[in-house]
C-alpha cells in the first residue's frame, strides 16, 4: 500500500539522488522495472549497469540519470528503511510510485502536492491524518487540507 506523509519526517532522505549515487547496486539498473522506468521517464536505453544511451545526451553514466528515476529505483530496491522525498520526482513519476506500491508497502515523503492524475486507480494512506484516500480526487482534497494546516 502507498503511504504518504507531507512535511518533514524522521528517517527521511530529503535529496534521494545523492543517496542513490552513493548506495545503488548494479543489479538495480538492469532490473526490468528500472529498464522500463528509465525508458519512460528519461527516454533512455539501458546498455549495461554503467552505460545508459540517452537520445539527448548520448552515452551517459548511471549517475547522470534524472533525479526522478534515481528516486524511483530507491523506492523499489533500497532496503535501508529510509523514506524517500518524492518531491524530487516530476509528475511523470507518479504512475511508477503507484506501481511500486502495488508490489510492496511504500512510504513516501512529499513537500508539494504531486499530480497523481495519470496514475489510474489507487489507494493511499495519508499518514498526517490517518485517512485512506481512494483515487486522485480524494488525494488532492486531503493533501490540500494537510497543506492548509
Amino acid at each position: 500500500m502507498l503511504k504518504i506523509v507531507f512535511g518533514d519526517i524522521e528517517n527521511s532522505i530529503f535529496h534521494p539522488p545523492t543517496w542513490f549515487d552513493n548506495r545503488y547496486e548494479d543489479e538495480w539498473i538492469t532490473d526490468p522495472l528500472s529498464v522500463q522506468m528509465i525508458k519512460d521517464i528519461d527516454k533512455s536505453e539501458v546498455v549495461s549497469p554503467h552505460l545508459i544511451e540517452s537520445p539527448v545526451l548520448g552515452p551517459i553514466s548511471t549517475k547522470e540519470l534524472s533525479g526522478g528515476v534515481k528516486t524511483l529505483m530507491l523506492m523499489a530496491f533500497d532496503e535501508s528503511g529510509k523514506i524517500f522525498n518524492a518531491s524530487s520526482c516530476g509528475n511523470n513519476c507518479a504512475k511508477w510510485i503507484v506501481e511500486i506500491s502495488r508490489q510492496k508497502d511504500l512510504t513516501i515523503n512529499l513537500h508539494h502536492v504531486l499530480d497523481f492524475s495519470s496514475a489510474g486507480e489507487f489507494d493511499a494512506l495519508m499518514l498526517n491524518t490517518g485517512r485512506i484516500v481512494h483515487g486522485y480526487a480524494e488525494y488532492v482534497d486531503e493533501a490540500l487540507r494537510i497543506e492548509e494546516r
